[in-house]
């Protein structure tokens, strides 16, 4: 836990408890900014009570695990992000990793609670104490400023998924058998980047007209916030949009893809058809040779079996009139099976 009292842009104590953050902040008209970094639920309970977070706001700090979003409870903003970052594990690919950043915004303190490596909100502390006029402007200061962090994480993420979804086209038409898993991890990670980016994009948008209002207190005072929140809006919608479009051409990719391995694979039927046709031709042959040959074998088998009294074994014109039945009965078969385009 880092707590901090901000009078005028500058830092004024350190406190060492909630309540002395708490009393330090309201006796000197200053800003408190307490950061969270993995907390227990005691201490996130042990802060709302301090700072009087309402309940379901709290229980979903609590709970974790929330969609981006931007919710007010009366004079407090509650903010939720998912700052990403790269992890590479092995050989292999990297991979995008999303965490979780809530932020409570009052009008005199800031709460963070940090579920993730980046952005390193201790050295965005540094920054904006290097500068008091932009922190001078107090929580929306804050805010904006996390909210830059948050988005520049992106950049990273985005330019992997480009080499990733690069590589990919390059091995399209390969017929590598891993490019379709390749297709569907580049298309996880880019949901995920979808999920986190397109909130974003609406809560600056809320942020931004807000502070375009009438209300006279965003007269001059807010114009320096105003134009960090529309660069802001800028990185984050070309995020948006470079997300969208990753979508689509994995999509494409995915199509074609499956056009080609399934243009493969009936290319393989085809053979596979034209082997069994050419098989079947080799049967039938087999089996018309086979009948053929079946008459002169049934008839040298019966005039084979020896016995002494046969009709025609003594006769002179037996044994040609066996030959001629065994040529005959083939050139019948021959002649059938010709005809039916067996042979």
């Amino acid at each position: 836990m880092d707590n901090a009292v901000y009078v005028d842009g500058r830092r004024t104590a350190n406190p060492v408890s909630l309540e002395e953050t708490c009393e330090t902040a309201r006796e000197r008209g200053g800003l408190a900014w307490v950061d969270l970094y993995w907390p227990e639920p005691g201490e996130i309970h042990a802060v709302a009570e301090e700072f009087s977070l309402h309940r379901l706001a709290v229980e979903d700090a609590v709970n974790a695990h929330q969609r981006s979003k931007i919710e007010q409870y009366d004079d407090v903003l509650f903010v939720v992000l998912h700052p990403a970052r790269l992890v590479r594990e092995g050989p292999g690919p990297a991979v995008a990793e999303f965490g979780e950043v809530h932020a409570f915004v009052g009008p005199d303190f800031v709460v963070t609670i940090r579920r993730a490596q980046t952005p390193d909100l201790t050295a965005m502390r540094t920054q904006l104490e290097g500068d008091p006029e932009l922190l001078r402007h107090g929580p929306a200061a804050i805010l904006t400023t996390l909210l830059d962090q948050v988005v520049n994480t992106y950049r990273a993420v985005i330019a992997d998924l480009r080499s990733d979804i690069d590589e990919i086209e390059d091995k399209l038409f390969s017929r590598d058998p891993e490019v379709s898993l390749r297709i569907y991890d580049a298309s996880r990670e880019v949901l995920a980047l979808q999920r986190a980016t397109h909130p974003v994009v609406d809560i600056l948008r809320m942020l931004h007209d807000a502070g375009d209002g009438d209300d006279p207190r965003h007269d001059g005072r807010y114009v320096e916030l105003q134009r960090n929140l529309r660069n802001v809006l800028d990185h984050a919608l070309r995020h948006k949009e470079a997300a969208d479009s990753f979508r689509s051409l994995l999509a494409n990719a995915l199509n074609v893809h499956t056009t080609l391995v399934t243009q493969e694979q009936n290319e393989e039927m085809r053979r596979m058809s034209e082997q069994g046709l050419q098989q079947d031709e080799q049967v039938k042959k087999i089996s018309a040779w086979a009948a053929i040959l079946f008459a002169p074998t049934m008839v040298g088998t019966i005039y084979g079996m020896n016995f002494t009294h046969m009709p025609e074994i003594d006769w002179v014109f037996g044994y040609p009139l066996a030959l001629g039945a065994m040529v005959a009965a083939g050139g019948v078969f021959w002649g059938i099976f010709k005809r039916v385009g067996w042979l």
